[in-house]
């Protein structure tokens, strides 16, 4: 592989990521010398077994954790090895999140999560929460909140809340996971979608339906990333 991290094409690039954890005594490296790039507007499956790496993966590529080795770009800005307040600008400046679960504030309605992110950065053009909710087919549940979603409802309504501020970067983690096939598919062309607007899009997950959805599909395993 060229250098990730160097790849002027790249909206988000790590180089030669290493992660380790210490539990009782023991030592388990997550990531072992990890290096990716996704261009704008190209989707990338990241798949692998349990414990193979991948949530540790997308927490470092998101800035949530901190490699113990070797760094992350987001939009050409270095992400790693930041002050906590400099990683959290960057992400939402930058970052949309996309998990299995946990996308929303349980005490906020759908239309109160899109205005509390959008509040957080001014960005011209973003799209309005209206055209959002629209888009994911949640146009009649702004005043719902995630209690009263179903779980294909949640998943569309977190998503929303990852595209509210036109993020460069998605990264989804296992979004599909514990979804129905019709409703993993509607995730997957809204992903796509999000792509034909420009952003990279990095997708971890188990599902093969995913991974033939992506452009390029990387494969990691014991912490090692292979094409």
């Amino acid at each position: 592989m060229a250098d990730a991290a160097g790849d002027p094409s790249a909206a988000l690039a790590a180089r030669s990521l290493h992660r380790f954890f210490r539990v009782d005594g023991q030592e388990t490296l997550a990531l072992r010398g990890v290096s990716l790039a996704v261009a704008a507007g190209e989707m990338v499956a990241v798949v692998g077994p349990s414990g193979s790496g991948k949530s540790t993966l997308l927490a470092c590529l998101a800035g949530l954790d901190e490699p113990d080795a070797g760094f992350v770009t987001v939009a050409g800005q270095t992400l790693s090895h930041q002050s906590e307040r400099a990683r959290t600008r960057i992400r939402a400046h930058h970052i949309g999140l996309l998990f299995q679960s946990a996308n929303l504030i349980e005490h906020l309605s759908v239309a109160g999560n899109l205005t509390l992110v959008q509040q957080l950065l001014d960005r011209a053009g973003r799209p309005d929460r209206a055209g959002l909710l629209a888009a994911v087919g949640l146009a009649d549940r702004a005043r719902a909140y995630p209690s009263e979603l179903s779980g294909g409802e949640a998943a569309r309504a977190g998503l929303a809340v990852a595209l509210a501020n036109q993020p460069a970067v998605l990264l989804a983690d296992e979004p599909t996971g514990e979804l129905d096939t019709t409703t993993e598919a509607g995730i997957l062309t809204l992903l796509r979608a999000a792509t034909g607007r420009g952003a990279a899009v990095l997708v971890a997950s188990h599902s093969p339906v995913v991974a033939d959805a992506a452009d390029r599909v990387l494969t990691l395993v014991d912490g090692t990333l292979s094409p």
